[in-house]
């Protein structure tokens, strides 16, 4: 529960904050401003602002989830990203050309590259695919600060009681909505800077706390102690993990090539920067990002799972799942909804008041950063590429803005909604992975075959966009929907339930059946509780062995029920009947689909998913591609770039590794020290997977989980170190930028035809003369 001290550190931040945003007003009178902040940040800027933006309360819950089931194994695994992480940055990966196109949003891009029907429609998807990620944002932000916080259920609000998580949600998304409306993408791009600033120190403050209170002898033990098959620091002893296990990071590599700026729910982002080369670098610097300024997100769960595991911590452990079980249910998947408490509540156990109000506070930025961005972003993508390509007449900028904020609140709303009736059935990453996959499951082939290749067509990427599209929703769809609609049988219905004082219908739930086809059902009434359970192969036959226990868990019944059409009246204990009825297994094409859908939704996680998704959008763009090209697009007139002058010298070596001309000495030195990072740790994944791959053959024994436990010791003092000092580097790169892009707005000149319209798949403020009225 945090102090007065506590509060009093989030106030003031949040005050400051507050200040930041209203600065900004003045800035946001252009739709390029409003949209992109007039094309003016610098790499710093950006490289802060879009990783706090990215790393909001629901990043941050996701990979404490994953981090407290695996620990460092996935830190192994995710070594696997550093040869794609490289190849990215040196090559400007879509980043670059995108930038080139000087497109404000994704699908004006795809209207340059493709039609305006599938700029409309590409749109749509991303727009409800966004808000429906976006959707539980509120609801995993609000319930974590109610954990952390140790706030009530509910609140007096001028004499009337109103719920804390409803409550919560309204005033943290307010908060975000004004920033948003005070300054467009300048108000978001500031206070996100300021938020990571901050937000970086108090991280780096908070995980010395820990180090220091919790000995790595401490750690170890407790990271030693995990199970056979699901090791936290082995990477090779995870065969039991069914979540974080090693393809979950070969599909991650696939998603980091396939979906570069696939997401738009940091679109403003992807068109803010000063130049393709400033954009270029920003994407460079960003990648300290994943290798040392999230480290957070291992250390915290780490000590967590010391103190909930570990000897010597049982009080505070106590505390804790006191915390958690204070929570309400609602509906949820107990054992999810706890994952997602588990982290809030530890830390208002461990952390001392002052350090524990910094968290807060840092953690509130967190919020505000990424729904700030999402708000604007999905708001924008829906009037600019929704609304806009139908209009004959171009819009006032006055009319423009006006929509804009018109469609970010009504974003507000569907989020505020959809959090109130989401109910968590499944890890925080599994729930976005597969979300985000509906638009960018098919969007990542038309975006980099639409860069980078020529012959890619509107028929291909119409085709890969409606496949991959479709599979998401298919995954969306059997998570969500009662498992009763899908469960492929056979089934045990309580067709009714007959107490002493009266009847009473009662529906069954089979969102309670386990994979095995065991059902628990419980039965609550006034003359006690009794449980059915049923205990049948789904693929054997149509029998049920069902036990009733009464409340004291004594078998009291243990009847025997066919799927013949027959039904079972079964005694309750407190003199009641139970109407029984076994529903035979679904047969036919709908036994097909009722299988194939409870597959999925058992047996195929939110990221497998999106990994078919891909690969069948791909090979579809391709083919349809071929197929249907006629003539070669012409991507230098796109990308505005000129024919190469014969006399210009031939590319260097260094050149062609990606160091460009455009680099200065100062550029050069920061890409190589940036990429000396996954260059060192790739040679180390490398050599550490032929030793265990030829390990057996030589005769040498597995490294032993004591050797990884000294080595991972190791490299978390050499990320520790090294986090301290590109945390002070970006802060102070980034006060110069922050400097300079209110020196750049206050001399740019407005162009009001720069409002995201195409004409003759050109941008409308590249076309001389472009009438303002009439050019659709």
């Amino acid at each position: 529960m945090l102090s007065p001290l506590d509060w009093i550190i989030v106030v003031a931040f949040v005050a400051a904050l507050w200040a930041a945003a209203v600065g900004t007003r003045r800035y946001a009178r252009s739709v390029s401003g409003f949209l992109a902040a007039d094309r003016c940040a610098g790499r710093y800027l950006i490289a802060v602002s879009y990783g706090m933006a990215q790393l909001g309360v629901i990043s941050l819950v996701w990979f404490w989830q994953q981090y407290y089931d695996v620990g460092f194994t996935s830190i192994w695994w995710g070594f696997l990203e550093n040869p794609a992480l490289i190849v990215i940055a040196l090559s400007g990966w879509v980043v670059y050309r995108f930038r080139q196109t000087r497109a404000l949003t994704m699908a004006q891009f795809f209207e340059l590259r493709y039609s305006r029907r599938f700029r409309v429609f590409a749109g749509l998807v991303a727009f409800l695919s966004g808000i429906i990620n976006y959707g539980i944002f509120p609801a995993v932000a609000a319930r974590f600060f109610i954990a952390l916080c140790g706030l009530p259920p509910s609140m007096l609000v001028a004499g009337i009681e109103v719920g804390t998580f409803p409550l919560l949600m309204a005033v943290l998304l307010s908060t975000a909505l004004v920033f948003v409306f005070l300054g467009g993408q300048v108000a978001v791009i500031v206070t996100d800077f300021l938020q990571g600033a901050f937000g970086q120190l108090v991280f780096l403050a908070v995980m010395i706390f820990l180090l220091a209170t919790y000995s790595w002898s401490e750690i170890g033990e407790t990271l030693l102690a995990a199970p056979a098959g699901r090791s936290l620091v082995d990477p090779f002893d995870l065969g039991d993990e069914q979540r974080f296990d090693a393809f979950y990071w070969v599909i991650s590599v696939v998603v980091l090539f396939y979906g570069m700026l696939g997401w738009q729910g940091t679109s403003g982002y992807n068109a803010a920067a000063i130049d393709a080369h400033e954009a270029k670098m920003a994407n460079i610097l960003n990648g300290w990002r994943y290798r040392v300024l999230m480290l957070i997100t291992l250390v915290l769960p780490i000590c967590i799972r010391v103190v909930m595991t570990g000897r010597g911590h049982e009080a505070e452990a106590a505390q804790i799942h006191e915390i958690i079980a204070a929570q309400p249910v609602l509906g949820a998947d107990p054992d999810v909804l706890a994952s997602e408490l588990r982290t809030p509540a530890a830390a208002s156990v461990m952390l001392p008041s002052g350090l524990l109000g910094l968290f807060a506070a840092a953690l509130v930025g967190a919020f505000i950063s990424t729904n700030d961005t999402y708000l604007h972003s999905w708001g924008s993508i829906f009037i600019q590429d929704v609304v806009l390509p139908f209009r004959t007449r171009p819009l006032s900028a006055r009319a423009h803005l006006m929509l804009l904020r018109a469609s970010i609140f009504g974003v507000a709303i569907f989020a505020f909604v959809f959090s109130l009736l989401y109910t968590p059935n499944q890890y925080v990453s599994m729930f976005l992975a597969l979300t985000g996959s509906i638009f960018v499951g098919g969007a990542g082939s038309a975006i980099i075959g639409g860069l980078y290749w020529r012959r890619g067509t509107t028929a291909g990427a119409w085709t890969a966009m409606i496949a991959g599209m479709s599979l998401a929703v298919f995954g969306v769809v059997v998570k969500q929907v009662p498992a009763s609609m899908i469960f492929p049988g056979p089934t045990l219905a309580v067709s009714s339930i007959s107490l002493p004082d009266g009847a009473a219908e009662v529906a069954l739930d089979i969102d309670a059946a386990s994979e095995d086809g065991r059902i628990a059902i419980p039965l609550d009434g006034d003359t006690g509780v009794w449980t059915a359970r049923l205990d049948t192969d789904i693929e054997g036959p149509a029998t049920a062995a069902i036990e009733i226990a009464d409340d004291t868990g004594r078998i009291v019944a243990a009847p025997t029920l066919r799927a013949d059409g027959g039904t079972m009246v079964v005694a309750t204990p407190g003199g009641g009947t139970a109407v029984l009825e076994l529903r035979p297994k679904a047969s036919g094409f709908s036994g097909v689909v009722c299988g194939a859908a409870w597959h999925v939704r058992t047996k195929v996680t939110g990221q497998v998913l999106t990994f078919w998704s891909i690969a069948i959008s791909v090979g579809l763009y391709v083919v349809v591609s071929l197929v249907t090209c006629r003539t070669p697009f012409d991507l230098d007139a796109m990308l505005h770039r000129d024919a190469r002058d014969p006399s210009d010298a031939a590319p260097r070596w260094w050149e062609r590794l990606g160091f460009d001309r455009r680099m200065t000495g100062w550029d050069r030195f920061t890409t190589a020290i940036t990429l000396a990072w996954p260059v060192l740790f790739t040679v180390i994944f490398a050599v550490g997977m032929a030793r265990h791959l030829l390990g057996p053959r030589l005769g040498l024994d597995p490294i032993s989980p004591e050797s990884w436990l000294v080595a991972w010791r190791w490299w978390l003092m050499l990320a520790l170190a090294t986090a301290v000092i590109v945390t002070i580097w970006f802060v102070v790169g980034g006060l110069r930028d922050l400097a300079r892009m209110f020196r750049l707005l206050k001399r740019v000149g407005h162009d009001e035809r720069d409002d995201g319209r195409v004409v003759g798949h050109r941008n409308a403020d590249e076309i001389d003369g472009a009438p303002r009225e009439g050019d659709e």
